[in-house]
């Protein structure tokens, strides 16, 4: 499997979403994410099931900037923090969250909807233990879950996306990291459980084609200086120049044959 710290790959026009097929061909494939969600080529399954998520809060374990998102890892060496139910085969792991966001609000998800691109998205990645390790798992097309949940700028932001933000000042450049203890993401989720469905890739090289991707119907709110907090971020580390790092954000890839489904009429 290609390393992928040995091409390096990035946003930019030199090593950006265009590029990595050179060097990472599942971004070539077939099944690739993200997708635009269209209602019209969308169909209700009324099989699909709810989904559940049940989180320890200790499982968190530090808050970083990689130079590409931020992302909180959690502690994934047994069944503490798992997702399981929807369109899921059995319980799946949470091994990290990450951001993907614009240079300004009306852009930054991944995923789009009916045309609307939302301001960001934030990504729960989780694996199946029934592989021996997440690499392993990454090599299965039911290896990965992803529960995406879009970031919509408005009035009311949520409250508990601050425990996140007041840990950027801690990792404002690449390669910093900061202990980020007792949180359980589940405090993110917007009331309604409703999902679309469907089978893809992780969105960042080498954009292996294993994920079951859950999408969130209702986003949920931020304020424009919760988004801007996120921008303050530099892509690259202390002794370099400042680049803020934004749009992170992969664009949409074809759909081809595939089936979404909705768990909702």
């Amino acid at each position: 499997m290609i390393n992928p710290n040995y091409y390096p790959w990035g946003y930019d026009s030199d090593n950006g979403p265009d590029q990595w097929h050179k060097n990472y061909p599942f971004a070539k494939g077939r099944h690739q994410s993200p997708i635009e969600i269209n209602n019209k080529d969308v169909h209700y399954d009324s099989s699909l099931l709810p989904w559940f998520a049940s989180y320890d809060p200790g499982a968190a374990k530090t808050i970083l900037n990689n130079g590409k998102t931020c992302r909180v890892v959690f502690d994934d060496s047994f069944d503490r923090s798992v997702l399981r139910g929807g369109p899921l085969p059995g319980v799946y792991r949470l091994r990290q969250l990450h951001f993907h966001w614009g240079s300004s609000d009306d852009h930054g998800s991944e995923h789009v909807v009916n045309g609307v691109r939302y301001a960001g998205e934030l990504h729960l990645l989780h694996w199946n233990p029934k592989y021996s390790n997440y690499l392993d798992a990454k090599r299965r097309t039911d290896g990965i879950a992803v529960l995406a949940i879009f970031l919509q700028v408005g009035e009311t932001p949520k409250p508990e996306m601050k425990r996140i933000l007041e840990e950027i000042n801690a990792i404002k450049t690449k390669g910093k990291h900061a202990p980020f203890p007792n949180f359980d993401p589940s405090i993110l989720f917007p009331k309604s459980h409703d999902y679309w469905t469907y089978h893809g890739s992780v969105t960042t090289p080498p954009c292996e084609e294993c994920v079951t991707w859950i999408i969130l119907r209702e986003p949920i709110i931020v304020s424009s200086d919760q988004m801007a907090k996120l921008r303050s971020l530099s892509k690259n580390a202390e002794n370099e120049p400042n680049h803020p790092l934004v749009d992170n954000w992969r664009p949409t890839q074809p759909r081809y044959f595939r089936m979404v489904s909705a768990s909702f009429l």
